[in-house]
């Protein structure tokens, strides 16, 4: 990505970057935070571009010399990243990146290392990173990106400038989703717009796990409509066996959420829908429903997903929700 998209992605991260960089007052380590898909990474690659790039004589790295495709590609001498092995970063890790840097010490020339997942730091690798940002034995600069600043440690906070990104756009986690193996447009439509989903063993489990769920929406709102008993049949026979905790439940929750909001869209002739694929089958059912009553099935699920997390039974919670949504109150 290029520094003027990163700049509309992210305005206030890439200005306040923009500036400390002009006014040479760049700090030697930051904390970038932010969910996964808001350009944590991208950035720092940039920010390392920036200071290597011999490109043209701008304020922006150019993106196609050879520094600039060197840091690209995660080749260049003087930029290192250290990634978790396994389940976490490890002090041999970070006791072998000192030693890279130690290595190099005796050249004036600026070093990066940029470390991802840091949260996932073991408490011996973060005591050592600690000794060396307050060490270092270069000029260097520490670039750590986390989606949970919060279980870093307090010494290491309190000696890097924390930089807060915003949320990815709808838009760009989908292109995200897309790009995964196994996540076709249908799964990664649902997948950009939910806040959370539970890990699967891979992406491809995760789209299939999303899909299914997703066709369990679409039969259980057709039956709850027409056939009330055979919805009650497919929530103990099929939904409770997917949905099968409550973290999962609140995501079938919020996929039911996504099917009125759809007949909303229709209703006010928006093309914002989340179910793109069954269009006509949501033209006929906003026919059948008042606007107020759409709303008023919305808001049974809100109910719902209150109830949810004060651990009402799950069972209870969707028998009962059935109802409210087949009788519209």
């Amino acid at each position: 990505m290029s520094w003027e998209a990163m700049q509309e992605e992210q305005p206030t991260v890439m200005s306040l970057l923009e500036r400390s960089m002009n006014k040479d007052r760049v700090a030697h380590a930051y904390i970038f935070e932010g969910k996964a898909g808001a350009g944590k990474r991208e950035t720092a690659l940039l920010m390392a571009q920036r200071f290597f790039c011999v490109g043209k004589d701008v304020p922006a790295p150019c993106g196609e010399c050879r520094e600039c495709r060197r840091i690209t590609h995660g080749n260049h001498s003087e930029v290192m990243f250290l990634q978790p092995e396994g389940a976490s970063i490890k002090k041999a890790q970070v006791e072998m990146l000192q030693k890279e840097f130690t290595y190099k010490g005796m050249e004036a020339r600026l070093k990066i290392y940029i470390i991802e997942d840091a949260d996932r730091m073991t408490a011996s690798a973060a005591n050592s990173l600690l000794k060396f940002l307050e060490e270092p034995e270069s000029p260097t600069l520490a670039i750590l990106l986390t989606e949970n600043a919060h279980f870093l440690l307090d010494t290491i906070q309190s000696r890097a400038q924390k930089i807060s990104f915003s949320p990815p756009s709808i838009e760009r986690r989908r292109r995200l989703f897309q790009e995964r193996e196994g996540t076709g447009e249908i799964a990664a439509g649902l997948l950009a717009k939910l806040p959370h989903v539970p890990e699967r063993e891979n992406e491809a489990a995760q789209a299939e796990w999303i899909v299914q769920g997703r066709n369990l929406v679409i039969q259980l709102t057709e039956e709850v409509h027409q056939r009330l008993h055979s919805a009650l049949l497919t929530l103990q026979d099929k939904w409770l066996g997917h949905f099968s905790d409550r973290e999962e439940l609140d995501i079938g929750l919020d996929m039911l959420l996504f099917w009125y909001r759809d007949l909303l869209s229709i209703t006010y002739g928006s093309d914002d829908i989340t179910y793109f694929d069954q269009k006509a089958t949501l033209e006929r059912v906003a026919l059948r429903f008042s606007e107020m009553e759409v709303v008023a099935r919305l808001q049974a699920i809100l109910e719902a997903k209150r109830r949810l997390r004060a651990n009402a039974n799950a069972q209870l919670l969707m028998e009962h929700l059935l109802i409210q949504l087949q009788e519209g109150s």
